[in-house]
């Protein structure tokens, strides 16, 4: 993975959450935590909302299984080290990367993740991504609320191959500076963490939001978080696609920018939006493996 010139790394952004993205084609590198959190920190490191490993699913055990579907996995890491599931901006970005090393070209590519394959399609230059982002899973789970200071709300637990918790609220000024994840209980209905939304209506079919990542704080965007929040606001204003055999659409509004989800008759959740490549160089190979 090192060259003469250092370690490779690119930096890219959709609807600004922001990844340092690094090119392991062969497997060559498992990034520690203590690698991870360096690489991410924005005054010490290159700064990034999480990490991206570009690795052929081949050449890493996790996504070996997955080879025969998939050339490539995203090996995502947030920007504390741990290891998770799926991010749904990054997806687009990894795919927009494959597209500008020319590992793949317009149209559609199949990316690993650890919640499975997903099925990206990518327009012109790869600038506006596409990707199907599998079925939301709403596991009937009442009592679940969120709370910020002496503000409480009801929640919606929604699954995207990674957990969130969908609360509804006024105004999201109400959600504080988010500098601290808010309360979600009872704590057992998420063993490993959750992301949490807070939502307010912009429109017809048109919401906003603000996120807190398990792992990352506040960010500027998530994408699983919004096709949960789309999931949870069709379902509360009375829209069941599977049920009612029509497609939902709404436009989901990020700190970063803009969002449009979409759930179809068949249950699958499919977004579209922004993937963003700013910089790229070479890292310090010793700084890198001093880390600690």
């Amino acid at each position: 993975m090192s060259t003469a010139q250092g370690v490779p790394f690119l930096k890219g952004h959709g609807t600004e959450n922001d990844f340092v993205i690094i090119p392991d084609p062969e497997g060559e590198w498992q990034p520690t935590a203590a690698q991870v959190r360096l690489l991410c920190d924005r005054r010490a490191g290159i700064g990034g909302d999480g990490l991206l490993r570009v690795v052929r699913s081949a050449a890493d055990p996790e996504a070996a299984e997955l080879a025969g579907e998939a050339e490539w996995f995203m090996d995502y890491r947030n920007a504390d080290g741990s290891v998770a599931e799926m991010c749904g901006n990054g997806v687009r970005v990894f795919a927009h990367y494959l597209y500008r090393a020319g590992f793949v070209g317009e149209g559609g590519v199949a990316v690993a993740t650890r919640a499975g394959v997903r099925r990206v399609r990518l327009g012109k230059d790869a600038g506006e991504v596409t990707v199907a982002m599998g079925r939301a899973e709403l596991p009937e789970e009442p009592g679940v609320r969120v709370r910020v200071g002496e503000r409480e709300w009801p929640a919606h637990k929604v699954g995207m191959g990674n957990p969130h918790a969908v609360a509804f609220v006024d105004d999201l000024a109400q959600a504080g500076p988010l500098t601290e994840p808010p309360v979600v209980e009872p704590a057992a209905a998420y063993p490993e963490g959750v992301n949490v939304e807070f939502v307010v209506d912009r429109g017809p079919r048109h919401v906003a939001l603000r996120v807190h990542e398990r792992g990352s704080g506040e960010t500027r965007s998530c994408g699983t978080g919004a096709c949960a929040v789309m999931v949870a606001a069709a379902r509360r204003d009375g829209a069941d696609p599977v049920r009612d055999g029509s497609t939902a659409t709404y436009t989901v509004d990020v700190p970063g920018g803009r969002l449009v989800i979409s759930e179809f008759p068949d249950g699958t959740v499919e977004m579209t939006g922004p993937a963003v490549l700013v910089a790229e160089g070479a890292l310090d190979a010793e700084w890198l493996a001093a880390a600690r």
